[in-house]
């Protein structure tokens, strides 16, 4: 629940909505067509320049759905032991596959053994990233703005050379913006400022305002694979 009221508290437009919803119907399972969530997908795909949404319930779930991507990515093109590289001090959730992609030894102490398949490197350093590189690396999962790792800001270049090194190497690049993303940065999400796009791009948090939503978009082979 940390940073998720990018509206602040009790805004009157949020609640009319959660009051006006809760009189119709609180839940539909995703067995059927929801035409609220299709239009909110719509939206958020256009606003993001992806292709496809997937909704979950908070931003671990969100990320979960990325790594699966990058996975079954991997799979379909015969990597049955996908590598992905992620940064020291992330933070990407609390289940196990987000644990073990989080570059934070406090958080996964007592909690091993860890999922295998990542390996985490300096923040903000792409020779790093290509050092740790291996012919099983499939994907780079990074926050545009670290949060829980101290809210690190990195180098103009660094995104965007990351882009062009995975281009490169035919990795996707994963971001995670759900702390960055709806408007905390001053563009709906962080990578808006450096004019690229990722593969798979992850919200949650701000999306809902307290309400717990999480998304994960995706374009290209990335959205392929859902």
């Amino acid at each position: 629940g940390i940073a998720v009221c990018g509206l602040g508290y009790n805004h009157p437009a949020v609640t009319q909505a959660i009051c006006d919803q809760s009189q119709k119907l609180l839940h539909t399972s995703n067995l059927y067509n929801i035409p609220s969530q299709q239009e909110l997908g719509a939206r958020l795909v256009a606003i993001s320049g992806m292709d496809k949404a997937f909704f979950s319930n908070s931003g671990a779930e969100a990320n979960e759905a990325a790594i699966k991507i990058a996975r079954k990515f991997a799979n379909d093109k015969g990597n049955s032991h996908p590598h992905i590289i992620t940064m020291q001090n992330s933070f990407h959730g609390r289940t196990l596959a987000t644990l073990s992609a989080s570059g934070n030894t406090k958080i996964q102490k007592g909690f091993y053994p860890l999922v295998e398949g990542f390996s985490h490197v300096p923040f903000n350093d792409l020779a790093a990233i290509t050092a740790a590189a291996t012919p099983n690396t499939v994907a780079v999962m990074v926050e545009p703005v670290q949060g829980e790792g101290g809210i690190q800001v990195p180098d103009t270049n660094f995104l965007p050379d990351l882009r062009k090194l995975c281009d490169e190497k035919g990795w996707l690049l994963i971001l995670d913006e759900i702390q960055t993303g709806n408007g905390r940065t001053g563009k709906f999400f962080a990578y808006q400022q450096y004019g690229i796009l990722p593969d798979v791009v992850t919200t949650a948090k701000g999306l809902g305002n307290g309400v717990p939503i999480g998304a994960c978009l995706a374009r290209g082979a990335a959205a392929e694979v859902f």
